[in-house]
């Protein structure tokens, strides 16, 4: 479960499935999501005015994780929640505003969009 970080009206979603990542052979292994991966969600909480469809299957990146994160220069980055932000099939934030802190690993993976929104970078 993952709350939804940005203005859509989505409030909180569930992951279904993680894209571009394979399966591995022999024992069941989940693959995991880590910070700037794009995950299918099914909405389970929004509010009234939002206008994605919760019969649907929308399209999210996550920004935040509770796992913590390493760094190359050795550091760790560990949020409180996992959080995430609902894009468009072209990779576009479909919110115009996102809150809290997003990871700067964002960066690397092209979502420039999200971090210009985005109140901290960390």
């Amino acid at each position: 479960m993952l709350d939804v970080a940005d203005n859509s009206g989505v409030k909180l979603a569930m992951c279904i499935r993680v894209l571009g990542k394979g399966g591995s052979r022999g024992k069941f292994r989940r693959t995991v999501a880590r910070v700037g991966d794009v995950i299918c969600v099914a909405i389970k909480k929004s509010l009234p005015t939002c206008q994605l469809d919760d019969k649907k299957v929308h399209k999210c990146v996550v920004i935040r994780t509770t796992h913590p994160l390493k760094r190359p220069d050795g550091s760790y980055v560990r949020f409180d929640h996992n959080a995430a932000v609902m894009i468009d099939n072209e990779g576009n934030p479909i919110g115009t505003r996102i809150f809290g802190a997003v990871a700067r690993e964002l960066r690397e993976k092209n979502y420039m969009k999200i971090i210009s929104l985005a109140s901290e970078v960390v």
